[in-house]
């Protein structure tokens, strides 16, 4: 399943801010790939943290091979020193096996956080052990589909916010600008910042753009 969104959404960021618009029109719709399951997903951004997507998969498929199938029962009663072996620290073994048993036992609601606004949802999952912010923000965006994700601890949207409007630096308060102008839909504007941080146009490009929306 993709990120669910529409012309609607592109249509509000290109009337609302020139230059990402160009910027989506150049690069045209973008797809992004959510995941359905809470509980697995949280798993596996806490695998997925500081290492590589393809380190992560192969961590994964070796998790499912171990476990058969990553549920809170498999994983919960799964040996960490099992789990380590599987290709992560201790530390994320540890992690994620505490999460299994929060959830398990009931202390932790999964499903919960579909109803949460967003900064309570965040707040919760922050309260995980080996779930940060940018890891709450990154579950809100490619899990539970929240449409209002801009992550100013994302490095790559701030690189490619940066980029975009040709800053040197960029100060919280010009962030916090960008995130007033973007939102309802941060989500999809965080789409086109990270394309924009990826190459997806050239500095040429990027220059002659913003002189065209001068």
């Amino acid at each position: 399943m993709n990120f669910p969104y529409s012309q609607k959404e592109l249509d509000y960021l290109m009337e609302r801010d020139p230059l990402l618009g160009g910027v989506i029109r150049a690069v045209g719709f973008i797809e992004r790939t959510v995941e359905e399951d809470v509980f697995s997903a949280v798993v596996h951004h806490i695998i997925g943290q500081q290492i590589s997507m393809r380190a992560q998969e192969t961590v994964w498929r070796r998790l499912q091979e171990l476990l058969g199938e990553v549920t809170p029962d498999t994983l919960a009663e799964a040996d960490t020193e099992a789990v380590k072996g599987c290709g992560m620290t201790y530390r994320k073994a540890d992690y994620i096996r505490d999460f299994a048993q929060k959830v398990r036992s009931g202390e932790f609601d999964v499903e919960a956080l579909r109803e949460m606004e967003d900064s309570e949802a965040v707040k919760a999952l922050s309260a995980l052990r080996g779930v940060g912010e940018w890891t709450a923000e990154m579950l809100l965006l490619f899990c539970l589909r929240r449409r209002d994700v801009l992550s100013y601890g994302d490095l790559g949207i701030r690189r490619g916010m940066m980029k975009l409007y040709g800053w040197t630096t960029m100060t919280r308060e010009q962030f916090e600008a960008c995130r007033e102008r973007y939102s309802p839909y941060g989500s999809v504007a965080s789409f086109y910042l990270w394309a924009v941080n990826g190459g997806a146009l050239s500095e040429e490009e990027l220059t002659k753009l913003r002189e065209e929306v001068r």
